[in-house]
């Protein structure tokens, strides 16, 4: 460290600056993290030389291998160096304990590392009805958070043993599994009291992530088990209808399917075979209602779409035709003849049928047929 003589606050000194990427240091929490930089190991090398005392702040964007000052962040941690070691890569494998918050006054490019002139941001110790509120929230919310996130239960439940707000604060967020962002506003933040009600808002959006993906992951395996209850279920009536000599209903539909495709049908009657269809997948094959609609489509199916017959509108030989095949009936032979008239003045009638009533053997299918 280097102190100041010009009058300059006391709570001002200079320090070797390391800028760190994907991790925030907090004053009360140890960390360890490599560096490799020329940078860093000159400004790692600067502190161990003197007090152990170093500037830690972190990078905006983790992925840049040469930053500059105005890419790092300006709130950062006074920390001390517990322990160093050098590796075979020629990275060094560094331990630190975070001291104390601190700001970036200034950041001085020297000749191979940096120096920070910091100013210490940490407030005077608190401890108000409003503050403890906002601890006994806390303590609730990671209560509920360690029970449907137990990964890091054991160090949670240590640090809701801290008495002090300030380090509880600090250590929680630390621990937490939260973005480098979340955690940077975290350490930007002096008054204890906006700490804590900063914090809780982010556990309390850590809790409902938690409580979607355990009701997604729930959801999801209620849907695993049916698919495979139903596949099992599937397999097995494979089996029996198997061993009983009976064919496979899935094969049957798919062949009724190819059927309907390939039987020429009209329009309307193409869109209700399929619609009876997928009512009939839906259907235990036992059922009645599964007789009653087979029988339908076998019907549909049955009717010759593709055959058309050639009509012949010749009013003058189909009444010498009704005349030579049927004596006297005068009046049902009129009304035949007028029918076909009908027809033949209008190219496309919809709606009109003629139809026979009687008793049997009065000559209605003969009429039809004539």
């Amino acid at each position: 460290m280097q102190e100041f003589h010009d009058g300059t606050p006391d709570d001002v000194a200079r320090y070797p600056m390391v800028p760190i990427r994907d991790v925030v240091v907090f004053p009360y929490t140890a960390v360890r993290f490599k560096i490799g930089r020329q940078l860093s190991v000159v400004a790692l090398q600067k502190a161990l030389a003197t007090d152990r005392m170093i500037f830690l702040a972190t990078q905006h964007d983790a992925t840049l291998e040469d930053p500059n000052p105005e890419q790092v962040y300006r709130t950062g941690t006074l920390a001390r160096i517990a322990q160093h070691l050098y590796l075979a890569d020629g990275n060094i494998k560094v331990q630190v304990e975070g001291i104390e918050r601190a700001k970036a006054i200034r950041i001085d490019e020297q000749e191979n590392y940096w120096q920070a002139v910091i100013r210490r941001t940490n407030q005077p110790i608190e401890r108000s009805p409003r503050i403890n509120a906002l601890v006994g929230r806390l303590t609730s919310l990671i209560d509920q958070y360690v029970r449907q996130n137990p990964e890091n239960v054991d160090t949670l439940h240590s640090d809701l043993q801290i008495d002090e707000p300030s380090r509880l604060v600090d250590t929680v967020t630390s621990h937490l599994k939260i973005s480098v962002e979340d955690k940077q506003g975290i350490l930007e933040i002096s008054p204890l009291h906006e700490r804590l009600v900063r914090l809780n808002e982010i556990v309390e959006v850590e809790l409902d992530k938690l409580q979607l993906d355990r009701s997604i992951q729930g959801r999801v395996k209620k849907q695993m088990e049916k698919a495979q209850k139903e596949y099992y279920l599937n397999e097995k009536i494979k089996a029996i209808n198997k061993e009983l000599g009976r064919r496979d209903e899935k094969a049957e539909l798919e062949e009724l399917k190819k059927k309907i495709e390939a039987a020429g049908m009209s329009p309307d009657a193409y869109n209700k075979a399929l619609s009876e269809l997928r009512r009939l997948e839906q259907m235990p094959p036992m059922s009645a209602e599964s007789a009653v609609s087979r029988n339908y489509l076998d019907w549909l199916l049955a009717v010759p779409w593709k055959e058309v017959s050639q009509e012949v509108r010749d009013i003058k030989h189909a009444e010498e035709v009704l005349e030579s095949d049927h004596y006297g009936l005068e009046k049902v032979k009129e009304r035949i003849l007028e029918f076909l008239a009908i027809r033949q003045l209008v190219q496309n009638p919809k709606g009109s049928i003629l139809c026979f009533v009687g008793p049997p053997g009065v000559g209605k299918t003969s009429l039809g047929r004539s």
